[in-house]
């Protein structure tokens, strides 16, 4: 970068950079242009033009804090792109077009920016998505916390496709798309300083690739949920209690990391209440049930897809457990975050 603009001056971020001035012109156009560029951002427009858009129009939006920024599998920037990429393919639709605002606090390292930055265009190309709109903001030292995102994004669902908890049925088989609970003890490994004899990862991927073939395959899908905050647990709680259900769940065939079940079993956490950000959690009808998971399966990021249990008549809570001793447990929703700041 040029030193003209002061982007270069100690390598951090400065209030100028935000000011909408030749310096903020500067690391737009050196930083983020070169690294997103197609025809609907290149203009800089007020708006975004995305042409025509066939299918039923979907919107999402989301802000990320996370806490740090950079974590075992991924960094603030994946995280956002991630986050609502897979918030509109559990809602059935094909990520359109994205946008992603940037909130940086004075004195942020230039170098630690453009790995958000690099992060964000991995995840977006990997989810063949375009970065059509976005902002960037600087605010004085001590005002944030680094940096922070901000995302939006828009989809189209296919003629026919409208995924909807309240048409859970009785006999509906629950998939899970793989090992739970891998974001939350990564973020935890790196706040308290733990070591596993197998280091944890962030599962942080974007889903659309994995989950849309459902859709084209006119499978019987009811409805889809990633659980995020809360773990499989929040998740499974709001769809059964949208749809009137209880859902019982078969411990031994959910999968779960070793690491990461050692983790909580040291900790006092249940992996059930642990944050993900690479899975999915599937209702469908029960004839289909073999072949989600086939479809799942073949898919790099499905490779682990389980049937982990089924809708059934409600009973006595909305979610139960049938431990692998053959008793049950009734499992809730958290009280709380357990770790807060995790996406």
């Amino acid at each position: 970068m040029s030193g003209t603009g002061n982007a270069e001056a100690g390598e951090r971020v400065m209030l100028a950079h935000g000011g909408g001035g030749r310096a903020m012109r500067e690391i737009i156009e050196r930083e983020i242009l070169p690294r997103f560029d197609n025809d609907a951002l290149r203009p800089l427009s007020d708006a975004a033009s995305l042409g025509y858009i066939e299918g039923r129009i979907l919107m999402t939006t989301d802000a990320f804090v996370v806490k740090p920024p950079f974590f075992p599998g991924g960094d603030i920037g994946r995280l956002a792109i991630c986050g609502t990429v897979n918030d509109l393919a559990v809602s059935g639709s094909r990520p359109v077009a994205l946008t992603l605002s940037l909130i940086v606090e004075e004195g942020f390292p230039l170098a630690e920016l453009r790995r958000v930055l690099d992060g964000a265009k991995a995840a977006a190309s990997e989810a063949g998505v375009p970065l059509a709109a976005g902002d960037f903001k600087v605010v004085e030292r001590g005002a944030a916390d680094g940096v922070y995102a901000s995302t939006a994004g828009i989809g189209a669902a296919p003629r026919g496709v409208e995924f909807d908890a309240r048409l859970i049925r009785p006999g509906d088989a629950i998939i899970l798309t793989g090992t739970m609970g891998d974001h939350g003890v990564a973020l935890l490994s790196v706040r308290e300083g733990l070591a596993f004899e197998t280091p944890v990862a962030s599962d942080v991927a974007p889903l659309n690739g994995m989950l849309f073939p459902l859709c084209d395959q006119a499978l019987c899908v009811r409805c889809m949920r990633d659980p995020t905050r809360g773990g499989v647990a929040a998740a499974l709680n709001e769809m059964a209690e949208a749809a009137g259900v209880t859902v019982v769940v078969e411990e031994s065939a959910v999968p779960v990391a070793r690491a990461v079940r050692w983790a909580c079993e040291m900790l006092g956490l249940d992996p059930f209440h642990s944050a993900n950000e690479g899975k999915a959690l599937v209702f469908c009808a029960p004839d289909t049930a073999d072949d989600v998971l086939r479809l799942l399966r073949s898919h790099p990021l499905g490779r682990n897809a389980a049937r982990i249990g089924t809708a059934v008549t409600r009973r006595e809570a909305p979610v139960i457990i049938r431990t692998a001793a053959g008793g049950e447990r009734i499992l809730d929703v958290p009280l709380g975050e357990e770790l807060p700041r995790i996406c």
